[in-house]
């Protein structure tokens, strides 16, 4: 979130000094989703309650022991809250709350810092409430988890294994499987876009690259000399941004040129282990690169990732690959994994001398194919030499935001997908 574009005073201004007197938003709420309490080094104690609705904050209220200047700040940080997802709220800093205020006393600017750490901490408890009340949570340690029984045909150390995989899996809001039937569409520059406009967005994202024999996304991230961290319990993600992460096989290799020779068993234990050892801690969303077909990894993860997992399917428009991701689509239905939408990629090429549109490989075969297959339609991404460029460089396209037909048509994907499952008003 901006800075509240307000010139911020010495003194008093009209709107601090009304909330002074009449703060908003003051008292507890009787229903709430997220609380915290926190003591400044004042002495002042600010208390913050959150409530929501459809992924926004609906409500908020605080208290607080202090005097006219935290009020106003408190009064100030509810209303600031209201009508955003939790991760922009959590976004809410000191000079946004003086800004809006139109500023306080050099003396009582503090107050504002404290009102700012304490709805930060009603955020990550409205987060972890949220994770502890997760379907996908009904195995961990958690004290509301309706079940904690070990199944009968399993171990204790299956058990265990089981219980580690849900608590990390409710840590996570979404998570999009990127598949494809065909290979060469174009798959891992999908994923790390879409991962990377995601980010953007200000969303917590986590790239996981699940593609064994051909692990391209710490190249495509710029992170191929990455050194994954950890312990014996888990695994430390490599850090593309604050609120960007990478995890993928190819930081174990000693090398560019190692292959992996493995069967499926062992391809099954390696992707249970990312998503149960890999600490990527609170997600809005995990991307998924998984390699193409609908073989061992991709069922692997569809079994594994739980519930609020869906799939982009992406294809190029010639009918060669619209039979195999018309499997893809089939294997979705039968292993229930729910399809958020088919991506048409390689979609004509402009012309960069004229502007006319040359369809290489047809045009249309997607949308054909969601509308065959009754799944949503996301777009197409035309062909694009800086799509090219920018992952040989190591950064993905959206990066850098350039105004091309393929990071527009990229960024149309991105927005139609955080309306689609209510998060957020699309990209900033």
């Amino acid at each position: 979130m901006k800075n509240i574009d307000l010139p911020i005073q010495s003194g008093v201004s009209p709107q601090a000094s009304e909330r002074f007197e009449q703060p908003r938003n003051y008292g507890p709420l009787d229903r709430f989703d997220g609380h915290a309490q926190i003591t400044g080094p004042c002495g002042d104690t600010m208390e913050f309650w959150l409530r929501m609705n459809e992924g926004r904050i609906a409500a908020a209220s605080f208290t607080t022991t202090g005097c006219g200047p935290a009020r106003a700040a408190g009064s100030m940080a509810t209303e600031l809250a209201m009508g955003r997802s939790p991760t922009e709220a959590a976004r809410i800093e000191q000079a946004d709350i003086l800004a809006a205020l139109g500023g306080l006393p050099k003396e009582s600017e503090h107050c504002a810092l404290l009102a700012s750490d304490t709805l930060k901490a009603a955020t990550e408890d409205l987060e972890r409430r949220k994770a502890d009340n997760s379907p996908d949570c009904q195995q961990c340690d958690s004290a509301t988890c309706s079940s904690k029984e070990r199944r009968q045909d399993e171990s204790e150390g299956q058990f265990r294994q089981r219980q580690a995989l849900a608590r990390r899996m409710c840590q996570i809001g979404h998570k999009i499987l990127i598949l494809s039937g065909k290979g060469g569409v174009g798959k891992s520059t999908i994923a790390a876009n879409l991962a990377t406009a995601l980010a953007q967005a200000g969303r917590r994202v986590g790239l996981l690259d699940i593609d064994v024999h051909g692990p391209s996304i710490p190249k495509l991230m710029g992170v191929e000399t990455g050194q994954v961290q950890g312990t014996e319990e888990e695994l430390l993600p490599v850090k593309v941004s604050d609120n960007l992460a990478v995890m993928s096989i190819g930081f174990l290799l000693r090398s560019s040129r190692e292959p992996v020779i493995w069967r499926g068993p062992r391809k099954h234990g390696v992707i249970r282990q990312f998503l149960a050892d890999v600490a990527w801690g609170q997600l809005d969303y995990l991307v998924v690169d998984a390699p193409p077909g609908t073989g061992d990894e991709p069922m692997s993860i569809a079994q594994l990732v739980g519930s609020s997992a869906e799939a982009i399917i992406v294809t190029t428009p010639q009918e060669v690959a619209i039979s195999d991701v018309r499997r893809c689509v089939t294997f979705c239905s039968e292993v229930s994994l729910p399809v958020m939408g088919i991506l048409e990629n390689m979609s004509g090429l402009l012309c960069p001398k004229c502007g006319e549109r040359i369809d290489l490989f047809k045009r249309g075969g997607g949308m054909a194919l969601a509308q065959e297959m009754g799944v949503p339609f996301l777009g197409q991404i035309p062909i694009d030499p800086q799509v090219v460029m920018a992952g040989d460089a190591g950064r993905p396209l959206l990066r850098d935001g350039p105004q091309s037909p393929a990071a527009e048509a990229f960024f149309d994907v991105v927005d139609s997908i955080l309306a689609a499952q209510h998060d957020g008003h699309g990209l900033p």
